[in-house]
Order: C-alpha cells, then sequence, then structure tokens
C-alpha cells in the first residue's frame, strides 16, 4: 500500500511508514519481488552502495481495484440508452472492422487453415484471451479461449460475441466452418470453437 501512496521507496522508508524495522521491510518487499509483485532499482546516490528502491510491477498495480469492466458496462448502457441500440451495433461492427483488418494483415503469409487457426490464437493470446490450438483429428482444429478479457462488456452485449465469430469465418477462409461449442458468456469455463474445412 505505501508503495502505491508513495512511490518507489527504500525498504528504511518502507518501514518506518509502518512502523516496523527496514530488516523487516525489506523481508517483505523481497517475497513480494518473489511472487512478481514489486521490483527493485539501485539508484546511486554519490559515494557509497547505491541505494535500493522498491517500486510496484505491473502485477502489483493490478491487486488495487480497478473498474475498467464496469466502466465498459456503463458506457455501453449510455450509448445504447441515449442514442440507440443501432449506434451501439455500428461500434461493434466499426470495433470489429478494424480486429478483421489487423488480423488479415498478421496472416498474410499463412498457407492453410492449420497457419491461420495458430496464427489466430497467437493473436487472441497477445490480447488476454489466452488462446490455444487443438487438432481433432479428423482435419478440424479446436480454437480455445481460456479467459475474454472483454467478459464484462460480451454479458452485456452479445454483438461483441456474434461480429467475433463473424470476423473468425472471414479471416480463416471462404466457407470455412466456425461453431462455437463452448461459451463463457452462457456459463462455459472458457470459449471454444470448432473449426474445419469447407466441405466440396
Amino acid at each position: 500500500m505505501v508503495l502505491k501512496m508513495h512511490g518507489a521507496l527504500t525498504s528504511g522508508q518502507v518501514g518506518e511508514m509502518l512502523q516496523i524495522t527496514g530488516e523487516a521491510a525489506r523481508q517483505q518487499l523481497l517475497k513480494l519481488l518473489e511472487d512478481g509483485l514489486v521490483t527493485e532499482e539501485r539508484r546511486s546516490a554519490g559515494r557509497g552502495r547505491p541505494a535500493v528502491h522498491w517500486h510496484l510491477t505491473q502485477a502489483g498495480q493490478a491487486r488495487f481495484p480497478d473498474t475498467h469492466a464496469a466502466l465498459s458496462v456503463e458506457i455501453l448502457r449510455s450509448i445504447s440508452d441515449v442514442l440507440g441500440p443501432d449506434a451501439l451495433d455500428q461500434i461493434i461492427a466499426a470495433r470489429e472492422a478494424g480486429t478483421e483488418t489487423r488480423y488479415k494483415a498478421a496472416m498474410a503469409e499463412c498457407t492453410d487453415l492449420q497457419d491461420r487457426v495458430t496464427k489466430l490464437a497467437e493473436l487472441r493470446s497477445i490480447e488476454g484471451y489466452m488462446a490455444t490450438v487443438e487438432e481433432t483429428g479428423d482435419g478440424a482444429f479446436r480454437l480455445i479461449e481460456n479467459h475474454c478479457p472483454i467478459c464484462a462488456a460480451a454479458t452485456f452485449c452479445q454483438g461483441f460475441c456474434r461480429a467475433e465469430k463473424a470476423v473468425f469465418k472471414s479471416i480463416l477462409g471462404k466457407g470455412t466452418s466456425v461453431e462455437r461449442v463452448e461459451h463463457i458468456v452462457d456459463g462455459g469455463r472458457r470459449c471454444t470453437y470448432l473449426i474445419s474445412e469447407a466441405r466440396p
């Protein structure tokens, strides 16, 4: 808490603020360092050994309340209430058009469905979906998304999920079958898509 309130501090400063010894503070900071919640920075102040200053990492920052999800839902509700459901649909369509353009550019070198599905999983993981690919054994693939970073928005407005599936169909190749067989929004542990080549 003191690093959040005051920024980078030495273990002595942390100890003083918490009314414990500097060594006790240092031991606690070392535990947080092991957990990836803080990092140390050595700062030279002239003669002697550089002082070690501790500050929060992104993982440490994430331990504090974050109302992005609630804010997203509030904004979506306001757009729908003030501008109407059609305006919300247009915003989702514009977002997905941008996503489709990015994905297509990233897949320019992909030569077959397996390459495209693998690249899609990579792109989705970068966006926080924790995506993996499994082969089903009959030439089809499972795209598994173990996390949904926009779950609050998608739960409020399933237009996001419909648009996402449409983008997948578009970028994976004409006639490719994309079927969602698990859905976080419907209570599933993850979102899973069964993807297969178009049948002649």
